[in-house]
């Protein structure tokens, strides 16, 4: 695996989220993976296998139901965007949303902006072989707050990951201030078909511990997530 690449992490506190925080790295330093972006062979189908975020209300949500998204990643060549489905279970319901990513002059970095919070988001490919995985960093702007958020997520073409990927992937959460305990490992509820009724959903065991470190700073107000449960997951 190639040599995985420092970014920041900015911290949004709540006065309520304490404990469940990931500390924050000092200088920002962006970056999409060091070999030559590969837009078609991101495409296709993937896996939210493990997330980490600086959002304290999003990290709550994905604690309290853990569930594997799939994605369906789609593009016209002559479109300069993709199209992102995400289908999972929520409630009981199979759901299925979609959204639209524009590209940027930057390979590897994509961009799309959520109406319901006012944010805008920055997607990039950090890593990935393409057949595998994919280590991806977003992070998102809330306009006229400026409330600033950041997310790490492992994309897998199965809904299972190899032990050296997801080390690999806590090797990039450490890097940036993060620890293992913070990380949420997704759990496999099975594949479900858009409006099919679950009757009895299957409840979910996380498979992390709860944060043990405390980041000590002012407590600002709690803030809602930039990027909402599937239209902010590429």
């Amino acid at each position: 695996m190639q040599r995985v690449v420092s970014v920041v992490f900015l911290l949004v506190l709540g006065s309520t989220w304490i404990v469940h925080t990931v500390p924050v790295a000092l200088k920002p330093f962006i970056h999409t993976q060091e070999n030559v972006f590969d837009l078609a062979q991101f495409m296709g189908k993937w896996y939210e296998a493990a997330v980490v975020s600086t959002c304290p209300h999003y990290m709550k949500r994905k604690r309290e139901d853990p569930i594997i998204i799939a994605l369906e990643l789609q593009h016209v060549a002559s479109n300069g965007s993709f199209t992102m489905t995400a289908t999972s279970l929520r409630n009981g319901l199979c759901k299925q949303t979609s959204t639209d990513y524009r590209l940027t002059n930057n390979p590897g970095q994509f961009f799309h902006h959520i109406a319901r919070f006012e944010a805008d988001v920055d997607s990039y490919v950090v890593h990935s072989n393409y057949e595998e995985y994919a280590m991806i960093l977003l992070q998102s702007v809330e306009k006229p707050s400026g409330n600033k958020t950041t997310s790490f997520k492992l994309y897998s073409r199965t809904m299972s990951v190899r032990a050296t990927v997801l080390e690999d992937f806590k090797t990039l959460v450490r890097q940036n201030g993060g620890s293992d305990d913070a990380i949420i490992m997704n759990q496999n509820k099975g594949v479900c078909l858009p409006g099919e009724q679950v009757t009895q959903p299957v409840t979910a065991q996380p498979q992390v511990r709860a944060f043990t470190q405390r980041w000590k700073r002012n407590p600002v107000p709690p803030v809602v997530p930039a990027q909402e449960e599937y239209a902010g997951n590429i």
